[in-house]
């Protein structure tokens, strides 16, 4: 059966109109990337007047994007966090976790935009003095699914693996193994990320009493 996991997830809490904003500011980013896109861009796009995304984000373009960024966030861990309630073994968790990821990664086009023409707004925080900090939140999220078959800590370290390969096959895609596959990625997570984990990662072995 599936396991019932509580995580917390980020409720933004957003009107209409901002969310429509939102939205416009991600079709404006999809399009032109975030160096390019005005506020005039996004009002024109949302069909509102520019006053009115200065009002809602009084912050202007940056707070603009903040609320872009967060927003994206929310609806990525929402959809894992619906993905891997399903999971009824660890392979399971691992499988369905770094397939949604990959397809939301690969589908996402605004991301995919800033990736290819502007990869130092993205990159820095992936990589560098912020993977620590990407890694211990993305961790802290997926770990809860695995406590079903191990231990926290081992749980932790094992989510920790997971996203580190998935972060790395979504930046750097490789011809053998394809995220958005998912025989690709139980190949992967059956050949590398189970027997690396020891017994407890056994598919076959129930869930911890």
């Amino acid at each position: 059966m599936p396991v019932a996991v509580t995580v917390p997830v980020l409720e933004l809490g957003l009107g209409t109109q901002e969310q429509r904003i939102i939205d416009a500011a991600l079709a404006c980013i999809g399009r032109w990337g975030t160096a390019k896109t005005t506020l005039d861009d996004v009002a024109r796009q949302a069909r509102c007047s520019r006053a009115t995304v200065y009002r809602l984000f009084p912050g202007g373009k940056e707070a603009l994007l903040d609320a872009v960024a967060r927003t994206e966030l929310a609806r990525f861990f929402g959809a894992l966090s619906r993905r891997l309630a399903t999971a009824v073994t660890p392979e399971d968790v691992f499988v369905a976790g770094m397939t949604e990821a990959g397809r939301r990664i690969r589908d996402h086009q605004g991301l995919q935009f800033l990736l290819a023409h502007e990869p130092g707004v993205i990159l820095p925080r992936l990589a560098f003095a912020r993977a620590d900090e990407v890694l211990r939140h993305a961790s802290a999220f997926a770990a809860p699914y695995l406590e079903r078959w191990m231990a926290a800590d081992d749980a932790r370290r094992a989510a920790e693996f997971a996203t580190r390969l998935t972060l790395s096959y979504s930046i750097c895609p490789s011809s053998e193994v394809d995220l958005t596959d998912e025989e690709s990625v139980r190949a992967l997570v059956r050949t590398f990320v189970l027997p690396a984990l020891g017994p407890s990662s056994d598919p076959e072995r129930g869930p911890r009493p």
